[in-house]
């Protein structure tokens, strides 16, 4: 049998590669999307909730129907319903009630980043750490790390008037592009 030399590998290293490239991408995609759908998913089941079950009721109705809810899908679908984590929905539903801006987001972000983002009272502060997670592709870790850090309370932007870092939030939105400010974020990041 001839032995294989470098010029010969050569077209089949670079089909194993194109292959594995396009094998890559795919998963990607999928989990991508997968992610995206669980987004929406747990949005749209907090939504439910809130209009239909809770609108308008004593608390303490709310809960059991909850409760019962919890039971019913647990047991329909497995894990990941449990009575904390329907009100958890609920609650992101009430965090991020539009649903243009949520979509947005939910391409970029999976649940575990908005389940960090959710307990944020100050929704300028939760808006800057999603949209610079959306933005800097941050992972849960660093969004967790940036947060532990008071990365907010630490740029220029945090001592703006509200109204200029609405602007600024909404100019990163729309191109993608940091403020100078909120390119401070940068430099301390990389000092560090």
């Amino acid at each position: 049998m001839p032995k294989k030399t470098l010029s010969t590998l050569e077209p089949e290293l670079v089909l194993f590669s194109n292959i594995k490239d396009l094998i890559i991408r795919a998963k990607e995609s999928v989990i991508s999307h997968a992610n995206s759908a669980l987004v929406l998913l747990n949005w749209n089941i907090g939504k439910i909730i809130k209009s239909q079950i809770l609108i308008d009721q004593r608390a303490e109705y709310g809960k059991q129907i909850v409760a019962t809810l919890s039971q019913q899908l647990s047991a329909e679908f497995g894990r990941g319903f449990t009575p904390s984590a329907l009100l958890r929905m609920i609650q992101f539903y009430e965090t991020f009630p539009n649903e243009e801006i949520l979509a947005t987001l939910s391409r970029e972000l999976g649940w575990s980043h908005f389940v960090e983002l959710i307990p944020m009272d100050d929704p300028i502060k939760r808006e800057f750490y999603a949209e610079l997670c959306r933005v800097e592709r941050w992972s849960v870790r660093t969004l967790r790390n940036r947060i532990d850090g008071m990365l907010f309370e630490r740029t220029m932007i945090s001592k703006k008037p509200e109204l200029t870092i609405k602007k600024d939030l909404e100019t990163l939105r729309k191109t993608e592009t940091l403020t100078r400010d909120l390119g401070s974020v940068d430099i301390y990041f990389s000092h560090k």
